[in-house]
């Protein structure tokens, strides 16, 4: 019995003791919360969740979004428009900022976008090359090459025929300034002799007075020369490396954005190259065709300088809308001169009929929906481009709205490539 008592105290204080470093545990791990026992009462007892302190103002009811007291006063709809307008502000003031420094640079920006048109129109020959077993310098030196050796070909032909028509067109100018005279004699305005030599005065007068404008326009000329020498020579070499290195120059670009943008900015960056590649080789498709048509309406009816106005036809086209018709424009103007009204008229047909045939056939099924752009957002990119930077300028304006139109809506998918661009993939092993 004795020992049965003495077990009985020793199984005792075995559980005060477990107890007790179990309560020590539970204070090391929360030592601020009250006791267990409900016989003790806690050291800081919780107000009800109705409770409200004496003197205190009640929570300001509002929206999520609202910071404070005054912001729940604000009407809803206003917080709305200030919240817009702040951002746009912010938008418009980081757009200004960057058309102040494209314009400033824009002697180093045009030729870096001419350099990557040409870079789009090449690329699948350098490609070509590159399966023949080339290497890629030597591809890229060999396409590079080639292609200013074509160019330099035709502006030579086109040089020396414009060259060698020049003495018949003046004859012939000079044969219907004499014809538009007689008409002006003759026909419904009765002019006469003394106002024809009035106004041939006011036209010299003009000229004269106006010789400083002319010699300032000169100076300015020999300095714009300047600048397409050295914008030549810079296209030429970013040509080149675009060709030779654009892929690791991307992969870097890419490499400077954070790990989460990588994949969404490779991915509309690479799509956007494609849709710049096929608007390119799509224009030169459609300039060419449009060349050839009017070029041959040219020969037919023996209108001169048909190579040179068919080589001006190709370079306009790729202005479009605009420059199809001004380049179209010379052509009818040289056909009225050297051949009359009618053969003018005539080419002016057949000008306006390949304008269709481009914009209604030969762009949409040659281009397709991947490049396809509005003609108001094409007229209103043309028109900004001339204000920025001239011809060329409307040169870039239309590919770089389309390559801006996939890149968006490329960012703006859902969808996330399948694999990052430079990532490792690691196989796991079979356990």
């Amino acid at each position: 019995m004795r020992l049965s008592r003495f077990e009985a105290l020793r199984e005792r204080l075995r559980r005060a003791y477990e107890s007790g470093r179990q309560s020590a545990r539970a204070n090391r791990v929360d030592p601020e919360r009250a006791p267990e026992d409900p016989g003790v009462p806690s050291p800081r007892p919780e107000a009800p969740a109705t409770a409200t302190v004496a003197g205190a103002q009640p929570p300001a009811a509002g929206y999520a979004t609202t910071s404070s007291r005054d912001d729940t006063e604000v009407p809803h709809a206003l917080r709305i428009a200030a919240a817009w307008s702040w951002r746009l502000i912010v938008v418009g003031l980081v757009a200004w900022a960057l058309l102040r420094i494209i314009g400033t640079i824009r002697v180093v920006i045009i030729p870096l976008a001419i350099a990557l048109l040409l870079s789009a129109l090449l690329a699948p020959a350098v490609g070509w090359l590159l399966k023949a077993r080339f290497p890629r310098s030597l591809a890229t030196g060999v396409v590079l090459v080639g292609g200013l050796a074509a160019v330099v070909g035709t502006l030579t032909l086109v040089v020396n025929e414009f060259i060698a028509g020049v003495p018949e067109l003046s004859d012939k100018s000079s044969q219907g300034v004499r014809q538009i005279q007689d008409w002006l004699k003759t026909g419904p305005l009765h002019v006469s002799d003394s106002q024809i030599n009035h106004y041939i005065d006011q036209a010299q007068e003009w000229i004269s007075g106006n010789s400083k404008t002319f010699t300032s326009a000169t100076l300015s000329t020999a300095a714009t020369l300047a600048e397409v020498l050295t914008g030549i020579i810079l296209v030429l070499f970013a040509t080149f490396f675009f060709l030779r290195d654009g892929n690791k120059i991307w992969r870097f670009l890419v490499r400077l954005l954070p790990v989460k943008a990588r994949w969404k900015v490779d991915d509309a960056g690479r799509a956007s190259w494609a849709t710049l590649g096929a608007y390119v080789r799509a224009t030169v498709l459609v300039a060419f065709i449009d060349a050839v048509g009017i070029g041959i309406f040219l020969v037919i009816f023996n209108v001169p300088f048909a190579f040179p106005l068919a080589a001006l036809v190709f370079l306009g086209a790729f202005i479009p809308i605009v420059g199809a018709a001004l380049s179209g424009g010379v052509a009818v103007l040289v056909a009225l001169v050297d051949s009359g009204p009618v053969t003018a008229l005539i080419i002016l047909g057949a000008v306006i009929g390949v304008q269709q045939l481009e914009g209604h056939v030969l762009q949409p099924l040659i281009m397709g929906r991947a490049v396809a752009v509005h003609p108001l957002a094409v007229i209103i990119g043309i028109a900004a481009g001339v204000v920025l930077a001239g011809i060329a300028g409307a040169l870039v304006a239309v590919p770089l709205i389309a390559v801006l139109n996939t890149a968006v809506r490329r960012l703006a998918a859902r969808t996330v490539p399948d694999t990052p661009p430079d990532a490792v993939v690691v196989a796991a092993q079979a356990r």
